[in-house]
């Protein structure tokens, strides 16, 4: 079993900037995909981006162009780097695992965190 802790949310303007971490405690497959999702109220649950074990990434190609996925291995920690935030960013977002390839996509991911909120004004 493996537990996600999230930490890194909070409030932020328009504009600027906020670095996400995941930390993985416990199991984690050799074959893993690291991913991020955010829900915002109201709205269904949305895959932001994800990475693997042999750092193939996944990106919602509407988030790429700001956000950025990056792991430290040696320490189990997912990295989600957010810039140029905007108001229709905030949400609850979420670390998930899978023991599989990030080929697959944001689907199939059983392992979830409990959530770090972005709020950002304008």
């Amino acid at each position: 079993q493996v537990q996600l802790v999230e930490s890194g949310g909070g409030s932020v303007q328009a504009g600027g900037s906020l670095k996400l971490s995941c930390a993985a405690y416990g199991y984690i497959s050799s074959s893993y995909c690291m991913g991020w999702f955010r829900q915002a109220p109201g709205k269904e649950r949305e895959g932001v981006a994800g990475i693997d074990g042999v750092g193939t990434t996944i990106y919602n190609t509407s988030l790429k162009d700001r956000f950025t996925i990056s792991q430290d291995n040696a320490k189990a920690i997912v990295y989600l780097q957010m810039n140029n935030l905007k108001p229709e960013d905030t949400a609850m977002y979420y670390c998930a695992a899978k023991w599989s390839s990030c080929r697959s996509g944001f689907g199939g991911f059983g392992y979830w965190g409990q959530g770090s909120q972005v709020t950002v004004s304008s």
